[in-house]
């Protein structure tokens, strides 16, 4: 089968006919090329490997696995850019000025479509990352709304422009800037994921409950996100902020969780992949599907690799909605 074009309204993981099934993503980028590759990231800034043959190559062997899993299970794949750090901000601190900011983003577009296109048989979306101006555990200093979409247009535009089909936001920690992203996305005209991260009491950094941020980035926005997902928690923490049968469960259609339970703190100070209880964690995966029933798009986060959504799509797929 081959590649479905997307448009602003309608993605492939989202079409009626996929309603019972579910797309995959990859897992811990950053954590596996680090820990599994042994390769110095600083400011675990992944999108300089586009740049250069020996980075390329590192990652189509992080890729490689992934697509393999979604060719044997017959599933969609959500094939994301190595750029949750490739923002103006994080691209100045490692040397780059805007204009090679743009640039890079839109090289690991061209990059990930050249994955694509080695897979015809895979349905793939290309899905353009961007991450937080700050720490994905930290908020640190906020901004507004209106700042945030300024911000984040710079990576929403550079995705657009070279054919990326959709925007996630990947670890956000309060509203203002995940809905940000979603205003920066509509405007270069693509859709987007607004993903949220929790600590261990299913709250957001900033204390705020996630029923609550969820109704403010959906306010905020004015409804603009294609779909939100939840990220960066293990499936404990994140179920800790989520009430069954409550409406805006509805909304949550992608779930990436970590591998282990520790807090966003401990993870922090760790010196080793936390690779966790990979049956467990697929276990967590089908227990959060009853919550979620509309879960649309699965895959890992930090300490997770391919041998974990191998497990966690081959427990999804044992269970019916």
């Amino acid at each position: 089968m081959t590649r479905p074009s997307t448009t602003t309204t309608t993605l492939p993981q989202l079409a009626p006919e996929t309603a019972a099934d579910f797309f995959l993503t990859d897992g811990g980028l950053e954590t596996s090329l680090i820990f599994l590759q042994g390769i110095d990231l600083p400011e675990f800034a992944a999108f300089r490997l586009v740049e250069t043959t020996d980075g390329r190559a590192a990652l189509r062997r992080y890729y490689a696995p992934y697509v393999d899993l979604a060719r044997r299970e017959r599933r969609g794949l959500v094939l994301d850019t190595p750029t949750w750090r490739a923002s103006a901000d994080w691209g100045a601190s490692l040397g780059y000025e805007a204009a090679q900011v743009a640039a890079v983003n839109r090289q690991a577009v061209t990059f990930v479509a050249e994955i694509a296109a080695e897979c015809p048989d895979v349905v793939t979306v290309l899905n353009g990352v961007i991450g937080p101006r700050g720490d994905g555990y930290v908020t640190g200093s906020e901004m507004t709304l209106e700042e945030s979409a300024e911000f984040h247009s710079l990576q929403a535009r550079a995705f657009a422009g070279a054919g990326a089909d959709m925007v996630t936001a990947v670890t956000m920690t309060y509203p203002e800037e995940a809905a940000g992203v979603a205003l920066a996305a509509r405007a270069a005209g693509l859709p987007a994921a607004i993903g949220v991260t929790v600590e261990t009491d299913g709250r957001l950094p900033t204390g705020m409950p996630l029923a609550e941020a969820v109704a403010a980035v959906e306010s905020l926005s004015g409804g603009s996100p294609a779909y939100l997902m939840l990220n960066c928690a293990h499936p404990s923490h994140l179920e800790a902020g989520l009430v069954a049968g409550a409406p805006w469960l509805q909304r949550i259609k992608a779930i990436r969780a970590n591998a282990s339970r520790l807090s966003h703190a401990e993870l922090d100070e760790s010196e080793t992949v936390e690779r966790g209880d990979v049956a467990e964690l697929a276990g967590d995966y089908v227990r959060l599907r009853e919550l979620l029933t509309d879960l649309r798009v699965v895959g890992g986060c930090c300490g997770t690799d391919d041998e974990h959504v191998a497990a966690i799509a081959a427990a999804l797929s044992t269970v019916g909605r």
